[in-house]
C-alpha cells in the first residue's frame, strides 16, 4: 500500500511540474475548456430563458405552477452537484465526470425537443377564449423525466467543470503569471456570452420560429461541447482523486467524539502530524493548526489506545492527523459566507419568472416590426455583468490594487459585499417599476385586459435587469473564488458543489416564498399579490419589497460573518524533512 500511494504521488508530481514530458494544463487548455463551456451555457440557458412560456404557452400550465416548477428544477440542478462532487473527488476524476454527465443532459434535451415537435406530446393549442386543456398526465411525465435527467447531468458538469479549468494552472510554479482568480473573471465573461446569445438569437427563433428548432439548436450545442472537451484530453493537467472527501470529514467528527473526554493538550506540536500520509491531498501546501473549534483537535491527540507504531498508517476512525482535522475546520468555516448567497439567488430567480411576465404585458418593440421576445429580457442582465467583469478586470483592479496593495484589488469577500449591496437596490427599483406599470394600466383601464399590452415601454425594466447583472458579476463570482480558494485543495469539486447548494436552496427558497405569499395573501374577493392569471390585479410591488427587506437583513448577517472569518492557514512545502507545524501564513494574503 505505501509503495502504490508513493508511485501515486509520484506520478502526480510529474503531472504538476511537467517532467520528464512538456508541462500539463496552462492557457494552451483553455479552448478546449472555454469552448465547452460556451456550447454547455448555451444549450443550458437556450433550454430554459424561455422555459416559463414554453410551459404556459404550451403545456397550459398555470403561471405559479409553471413558475415553481422552473425554480423547482433549477434547485434540483444546483442540488445534485454534491453527488457529482463526491463521484469526481473520489474515485472518478473531475474530467470522466465532466464527460458522462454530458452524455446524460444530452439525452434529457433529445427527449424534451421531441416532445416539442410531435403534437400528441402536447395538449391542443388553445381556441380563442375558451379555458386551455391543460398538459395531462403523460405529457408532463415526458417533461419531468427530461427535467430530471437534465439536473443529474448539471450535478456532474457544474461543480467539476469550474476547478477542473482553474487546476489548469498551478499557482505555485513562479513561471506562471496567469492567476486563478483571472480564470474566474474569464470562466463567467465566456459563460455570460453565450447566455447573451441564447436569450436573444435562440429565444427569438423559439417565440416566431417553433420550439422545435428553439430546443433542437441547444441539443446539437450540447452535443458539440462534449466533442470541444474530449479534444482537449492530451493537454489537461489531471488530478489524481484523493479519495472521498467526505469520509475524512466524518472519520474526524467520529475520531474527535470518541475522545471528547481527554484533556486538550497544552501543546499543538504534540497533535498528530503525517506528511506522508498527508501528501495526496496537500500537494499544494498542508494546513497548519488552528485554535478555533479545539473540540475536533482532541480527533490528533495520540492515545495508547490508538496502538500506533511507526511507520504504521493509523486508523483514522480514531486518530487524524491535523491536516485533516483542519480541512474539516475549513469547511465549517465556509458555511456561514457560503449560505448568505441563498436570498440574492432567491431575488436574482424572479427575473425568470414574474420580471419576465412584466415584461409580455408591456411594449416591446423596437421599431414598427420587429419586438424584443418577453424571454430575452435577460439579455440586458447579461450585458450588465458582462460590461461589469470587463470593468473590473481591466479598471477596477488596477486602481484599487494603488490602495490596497492586493494583486486582486480587493478581497473576494469585499467583492460579494458590494454585490449584496446592489442587489438590493435592483429589488427596490423592482418595485417602483411595477407600481409605474400598473399606475399606466390604471390610466388606461386595462386592470381586467390581462391578455392586452399596456402601453409603457419595456425599457423602465432595463434598471432591475441590469442592476442583478452588476450585483452578479460582484457577488456571484466572488462566491465562487472564495468556496475555491478557502477549500481544502482536495476538495475543491466539492467546494464548488457547495456554490451551487447555496444557489439551489436560493430557488427553493423563492418556491417556498412564492407559495406562501400566494397563500396568505389571498382574499376572500379573490385578489392576490401574486396572481394567477392577471398580473395587473396583483401587489406584484410588495413581492419584491418583501425580498428587500429580507436582503438587508441578510447583508447585516453577511457583514458579522466576514468579520469574524479565518481565512484559511497554508504551510508550503519547502522540504522533505519539514514535518513540525511552522508560523501559520494565510494562503489568501500569499495569493492577493
Amino acid at each position: 500500500m505505501e509503495e502504490q500511494s508513493k508511485n501515486k504521488i509520484s506520478e502526480e508530481e510529474k503531472q504538476l511540474h511537467g517532467r520528464p514530458n512538456r508541462p500539463k494544463g496552462g492557457l494552451i487548455t483553455m479552448p478546449f475548456i472555454f469552448a465547452n463551456e460556451i456550447c454547455e451555457k448555451l444549450a443550458v440557458v437556450g433550454f430554459h430563458a424561455n422555459m416559463i412560456s414554453y410551459l404556459t404557452t404550451q403545456l397550459h400550465l398555470p403561471l405559479t405552477k409553471a413558475a415553481n416548477t422552473l425554480t423547482n428544477f433549477a434547485g434540483t440542478s444546483s442540488l445534485t452537484p454534491l453527488l457529482g462532487a463526491f463521484i469526481a473527488d473520489s474515485f472518478a476524476g473531475r474530467f470522466w465526470t465532466i464527460t458522462f454527465a454530458s452524455i446524460i443532459y444530452q439525452i434529457g434535451m433529445t427527449l424534451l425537443t421531441i416532445s416539442a415537435i410531435i403534437p400528441t406530446l402536447r395538449p391542443p393549442p388553445c381556441k380563442g377564449e375558451e379555458v386551455c386543456v391543460v398538459a395531462d398526465t403523460a405529457q408532463l411525465s415526458i417533461l419531468y423525466v427530461a427535467l430530471l435527467l437534465g439536473a443529474l447531468g448539471s450535478g456532474g458538469i457544474r461543480p467539476c467543470v469550474v476547478a477542473f479549468g482553474a487546476d489548469q494552472f498551478d499557482e505555485s510554479d513562479p513561471n506562471q503569471t496567469t492567476k486563478t482568480w483571472n480564470y474566474f473573471n474569464w470562466y463567467y465573461f465566456c459563460m455570460g456570452a453565450a447566455v447573451l446569445l441564447a436569450v436573444t438569437v435562440l429565444v427569438w427563433i423559439q417565440d416566431n420560429v417553433g420550439w422545435g428548432l428553439g430546443l433542437g439548436i441547444p441539443t446539437v450545442a450540447m452535443f458539440l461541447s462534449v466533442i470541444a472537451f474530449v479534444g482537449g484530453f492530451q493537454l489537461y493537467r489531471h488530478l489524481v482523486p484523493a479519495g472521498s472527501p467526505f469520509t475524512r470529514l466524518i472519520q474526524v467528527g467520529v475520531a474527535a467524539f470518541r475522545k471528547r473526554k481527554l484533556r486538550m493538550v497544552s501543546d499543538p506540536s504534540l497533535l498528530y502530524f503525517n506528511d506522508e500520509i498527508d501528501a495526496p491531498i496537500s500537494l499544494g501546501g498542508k494546513l497548519t493548526h488552528t485554535k478555533h473549534m479545539s473540540f475536533l483537535d482532541k480527533a490528533a491527540i495520540v492515545t495508547e489506545e490508538d496502538n500506533l507504531k511507526p511507520g504504521q498508517i493509523p486508523n483514522h476512525w480514531r486518530l487524524s492527523t491535523v491536516h485533516r482535522v483542519e480541512e474539516l475546520k475549513s469547511v465549517i468555516r465556509m458555511g456561514p459566507i457560503g449560505a448568505s448567497g441563498i436570498l440574492l439567488i432567491t431575488a436574482y430567480a424572479q427575473q425568470g419568472t414574474f420580471s419576465l411576465q412584466q415584461a409580455k404585458t408591456m411594449n416591446r418593440h423596437l421599431t414598427n416590426s420587429f419586438q424584443i421576445p418577453a424571454g430575452s429580457m435577460s439579455v440586458f442582465t447579461t450585458v450588465a455583468m458582462l460590461t461589469t467583469i470587463i470593468f473590473y478586470d481591466r479598471v477596477f483592479v488596477k486602481v484599487a490594487r494603488k490602495f490596497t496593495g492586493l494583486e486582486r484589488g480587493i478581497t473576494f469577500l469585499h467583492r460579494m459585499g458590494i454585490g449584496f449591496v446592489i442587489s438590493i437596490i435592483a429589488t427596490l427599483v423592482a418595485g417602483f417599476v411595477e407600481v409605474k406599470r400598473k399606475s399606466v394600466a390604471i390610466e388606461h383601464g386595462l386592470l381586467d385586459k390581462p391578455h392586452t399590452i399596456v402601453p409603457i415601454s419595456f425599457l423602465w425594466l432595463i434598471p432591475q435587469y441590469g442592476l442583478h447583472g452588476v450585483a452578479e458579476a460582484f457577488m456571484s463570482i466572488g462566491h465562487l473564488e472564495f468556496f475555491y480558494d478557502q477549500a481544502p485543495e482536495s476538495m475543491r469539486s466539492t467546494a464548488t458543489a457547495l456554490f451551487w447548494m447555496a444557489i439551489s436552496i436560493g430557488n427553493y427558497v423563492s418556491t417556498l416564498l412564492v407559495t406562501l405569499v400566494h397563500k396568505f395573501s389571498a382574499k376572500p374577493d379573490g385578489s392576490n399579490w401574486l396572481p394567477d392569471n392577471n398580473l395587473n390585479r396583483g401587489r406584484l410591488e410588495y413581492f419584491y419589497w418583501l425580498i428587500t427587506v429580507l436582503q438587508v437583513v441578510n447583508l447585516v448577517y453577511y457583514l458579522w460573518c466576514a468579520k469574524i472569518y479565518t481565512y484559511k492557514p497554508v504551510q508550503v512545502h519547502h522540504s522533505k524533512e519539514d514535518s513540525s507545524p511552522v508560523k501559520e501564513e494565510l494562503q489568501l494574503s500569499n495569493r492577493s
